[in-house]
């Protein structure tokens, strides 16, 4: 047992309280103590779980990647702070049930990227992005001993990112059109078949084929349909707040304008920036 570990909850606490720590290590240090703090201390910390904290690492993913695209640093250097005590509250309840401690996180995250970097650490050739991802994959199936490639896609994972993910793994190998020409044709031949659909059943369906193929169609543009989609949401909110502002200056209800009315507050709304 190491000094760290012969220190009393009541010591760690007035240390946490009162240095802020003026090193790297040490501030590292004071987030660590401070979560063996509140396990001990706090009623609600004490009693959660990996699992039951689960939803909240994801939501303040969510919350990050909002404090990105608005460019707020403020914001994110916060955002970063939650999702970094996540991480180290995971970490410390792992250390508790005896699995692993933050040392062996740490070990664990530099030896996959040294083994999957042989391009910068080792003598493979990899000239192109190209390359660095087939060997990325073909390195994963044989580290984590996976039989097939999709083996460990996160079911987690929303559904188009899922979508991406899978699309992007099997293209790594190979399995994908040349060029974004085949993908376009598929996209022609998917809206046609969800045209013929008779039932809720293949409408689904063929909807379900229709939106895997638009995702394709993404990453042949190079663009993550998770962020297109996001930023697109996020304009059409920024719009519709400009409309709405539109219809309380006029004094009018929402319900007293005609379509064509809306459609060009719409479009003063577009040319806004």
């Amino acid at each position: 047992m190491d000094a760290q570990e012969k220190r009393t909850i009541a010591e760690l606490r007035d240390e946490v309280a009162s240095n802020p720590g003026s090193t790297l290590h040490e501030k590292f240090e004071r987030v660590i103590n401070l979560v063996k703090v509140l396990r001990s201390e706090c009623p609600w910390d004490r009693k959660q779980t990996p699992s039951s904290l689960a939803h909240l690492l994801l939501e303040e993913s969510y919350e990050l990647v909002h404090a990105i695209d608005e460019d707020d640093d403020h914001e994110l250097k916060k955002e970063l702070g939650d999702l970094f005590l996540h991480v180290t509250f995971q970490a410390v309840m792992a250390e508790e049930a005896g699995r692993f401690r933050f040392p062996d996180v740490f070990d664990a995250l530099c030896n996959k990227l040294i083994s999957r970097h042989p391009h910068v650490f080792a003598e493979t050739p990899a000239d192109s992005e190209q390359e660095v991802l087939k060997n990325w994959e073909s390195l994963k199936l044989k580290e984590k001993g996976r039989r097939g490639l999709l083996d460990g896609v996160p079911n987690a994972m929303s559904e188009l990112l899922r979508a991406y993910r899978v699309q992007k793994k099997v293209a790594g190998v190979g399995f994908d059109w040349d060029t974004s020409d085949g993908v376009l044709d598929k996209l022609v031949e998917e809206i046609a078949e969800l045209r013929d659909a008779s039932t809720p059943e293949e409408q689904e369906a063929e909807f379900g084929d229709l939106l895997f193929t638009i995702v394709n169609f993404s990453r042949h543009l190079h663009a993550n349909p998770e962020d297109a989609l996001r930023k697109a949401t996020n304009r059409f909110m920024h719009r519709f707040n400009l409309v709405e502002q539109m219809v309380r200056q006029s004094g009018r209800n929402w319900r007293e304008f005609s379509p064509d009315e809306l459609d060009e507050f719409w479009e003063r709304a577009k040319n806004q920036r």
